[in-house]
């Protein structure tokens, strides 16, 4: 499959190149603070870049917090952080009206979600009406209260996190909302190499300090109008819809990825292109991110789950399964 007309080996020019240098930026920015594998750096920086959300499941202490403040950091975001508890409630996330005496007026006090970017750590310890309450600022980009509809600045962007080994009360996040995250991704232990190497450098030092500033809202606005800019072939689109539908015919899922997935593995196709400083996407972006954008939306069959098949398994398969485009 061959890019709009240019050598493949030629790097993007102009507007578009200085778009793509910055997302490169912006990644090596967050690995100067997050301890966390290259490819998790460029998924984090190609969500913020389609303006999707990401979660992170992973154990307790490998840096989910520290890679969700760098990434603020970086891109010159505000940014608020929502510490979920079985007792947090919806005015909690979203903000509350009180009355104030002196004037004799309703004043609306917004809550945490108003920042570029939020994050909220082990979501699956609000209990489901809390959790709904991000829904319509995630996917419509505003915050309804008390009859007053709000929009949360732009960007927007929600990172959430889980931890996988610890369930006593938690609330599993409903298909609904797990369908609302761009990507799921997981840090992992580093190596013994890596570690011991971070234990010396982090020692007494804040991990934030050496992450330079590189953009601002202004830039990140410019750097997902020019996502447009990438191109994506015909033929990459029907490469999402076999994999997405071949997701769907599995016999271990009772509900396969849905057109919304696919419409988000695309777009992280097309910005990974970006970040690694293409001006078209390949099926390789596409391959690289559908674990990351579809596994966490697969709903297994009770037969799946009881045997505990890995919905990452089932999106191998369906790439395995797809024919890939050719050149």
């Amino acid at each position: 499959m061959k890019g709009p007309d240019r050598d493949p080996g030629a790097g993007p020019s102009g507007a578009l190149a200085a778009a793509g240098h910055l997302a490169r930026e912006l990644v090596d920015a967050c690995g100067r603070g997050a301890r966390a594998p290259e490819h998790v750096l460029e998924a984090c920086v190609a969500c913020l870049i389609t303006g999707g959300h990401v979660m992170i499941e992973d154990a307790p202490g490998v840096g989910k917090t520290v890679l969700a403040k760098a990434l603020a950091r970086a891109s010159g975001s505000s940014y608020s952080r929502v510490q979920c508890t079985a007792d947090l409630l919806p005015a909690d996330v979203t903000g509350v009206t009180v009355w104030h005496q002196g004037d004799d007026s309703f004043r609306f006090h917004p809550g945490p979600v108003f920042a570029n970017l939020v994050l909220v750590d082990e979501i699956n310890r609000a209990s489901p009406k809390t959790q709904s309450a991000l829904l319509e600022c995630m996917e419509e980009r505003q915050v309804t209260v008390d009859g007053q509809t709000r929009p949360v600045p732009e960007p927007f962007m929600v990172i959430a996190t889980q931890n996988p080994v610890e369930y006593e009360g938690t609330f599993p996040l409903p298909e609904a909302q797990l369908d609302r995250f761009t990507v799921r991704v997981s840090l992992g232990y580093p190596n013994a190499a890596a570690e011991a190497t971070m234990l010396l450098e982090l020692a007494g030092k804040d991990a934030l300090e050496d992450v330079p500033v590189v953009a601002d809202a202004r830039a990140l606005r410019d750097l997902q109008y020019r996502l447009a800019d990438i191109h994506a072939d015909a033929a990459l689109a029907d490469y999402v819809v076999g994999i997405t539908r071949a997701t769907r015919s599995d016999p271990r899922t009772d509900l396969g990825a849905s057109p919304r997935a696919g419409i988000s593995l695309l777009q992280m196709a097309r910005a990974r292109a970006l970040v690694q400083l293409r001006t078209y996407a390949l099926p390789e972006d596409v391959r690289t991110m559908a674990p990351l954008c579809l596994a966490h939306r697969l709903v297994l069959s009770p037969d799946a789950r009881a045997r505990g098949v890995d919905p990452v398994e089932i999106v191998d398969d369906a790439l395995r399964a797809t024919p890939v485009p050719l050149a």
